[in-house]
């Protein structure tokens, strides 16, 4: 039986993915630098870092594919330098490791953040492009810009890997509040819901996971698949909750221009005083401002994948959180913003 690898087996995606690949009788080894939150004993987990050369490539020794999922998400950190080491150099090791090994399929793992219908695109989709990392809107989506250039690079010289890319997933088990999901909890807070009106794509985990090993099985080598849901505006996604929660709500929608400005105000004060993470970023608010309906019907013709209505997701996750409630930590809420993405 094959062994495949899933660089951040422990995070959202991950523990799902790895999910299904047991389900689907797959031998699994996980690297990540935090532990599953519940060990299986037929799951193998290696301690590491994508960063640790070393480490990598003892996880990749003996395995048939890689998923990389590993990454560092969200829109703010400390040391803005960190988004490039994590999302660009530990995508080099792990594809330099993997190539030197011969896996036979490689997965990496994207996200919508860095897709934007620019007018300089020469009539190719968003979907379909591959962007310049130089026109991205902050630190975060240039690392992850980055990191795919070098997957596609590999997959041009002839190694075989694809690209899956979800949108927003959600779901009931997200233990670490990934940005979705505290975007949803910071609005379940509010009773006044200023906010802005953007395009969001939600997604049940689930079939991210299902999504991901249908393009490392049936994926052509260096096409991107977009691994979305229902798209709409975040205004009815308030609504609906407020609906589920049975919460008496106001969403107020804020001007672009306002929230930018306010979000680079709230960076300005994290970067250089507080040292904490913001309640909103320049970057959030471009990718917001920016974002567009994304197709998944290549992702439907050549893989066959399905995903299900987001409405039933959506009411687990809602009646998930109100049942954490307080145990919900303040840092996790603050970590992600009002514009915050997925990755």
């Amino acid at each position: 039986m094959a062994l495949v690898l899933v660089t951040g087996g422990s995070g959202f995606i991950g523990h799902h993915l790895v999910e299904v690949l047991r389900a689907h009788g797959q031998r699994v080894r996980v690297l990540d630098v935090r532990a599953p939150a519940a060990a299986n004993a037929d799951v193998e987990y290696a301690h590491g870092s994508v960063l640790d050369g070393a480490a990598v490539d003892a996880a990749v020794a003996g395995v048939d594919q890689v998923y990389h999922l590993a990454g560092l998400p969200g829109m703010w950190v400390a040391d803005k330098q960190a988004f490039h080491e994590v999302n660009c150099r530990g995508t080099e090791i792990v594809l330099a490791a993997a190539m030197k090994r011969g896996v036979s399929r490689f997965l990496h793992c994207s996200t919508e953040s860095i897709l934007f219908p620019y007018s300089d695109l020469n009539g190719v989709p968003a979907e379909e492009a591959l962007q310049p990392a130089d026109a991205m809107p902050g630190a975060y989506t240039h690392s992850k810009s980055l990191a795919e250039h070098c997957a596609a690079k590999a997959a041009a010289a002839g190694f075989p890997l694809v690209i899956g890319t979800p949108t927003m997933p959600i779901g009931s088990a997200d233990h670490n509040l990934t940005p979705p999901t505290a975007m949803l909890w910071y609005f379940l807070q509010k009773k006044v819901q200023p906010h802005l009106n953007f395009l969001v794509n939600l997604v049940d985990v689930r079939d991210v996971a299902m999504g991901l090993v249908l393009a490392m099985e049936r994926g052509r080598i260096g096409q991107r698949y977009i691994l979305g849901g229902d798209c709409v505006r975040l205004g009815q996604i308030l609504r609906m909750m407020s609906a589920m929660s049975s919460r008496r709500q106001f969403p107020v929608v804020v001007p672009g221009k306002i929230a930018e400005l306010s979000a680079i105000m709230l960076e300005y004060l994290s970067d250089h005083v507080t040292h904490r993470p913001p309640n909103g970023t320049a970057e959030g608010v471009r990718i917001a401002l920016a974002a567009s309906d994304l197709s998944i019907d290549k992702a439907r013709t050549e893989l066959g994948y399905a995903p299900r209505p987001i409405e039933p997701v959506l009411r687990e996750t809602i009646t998930h959180l109100l049942a954490r409630g307080g145990a919900l930590a303040s840092s996790a809420i603050e970590h992600h913003a009002l514009s915050s993405r997925a990755s």
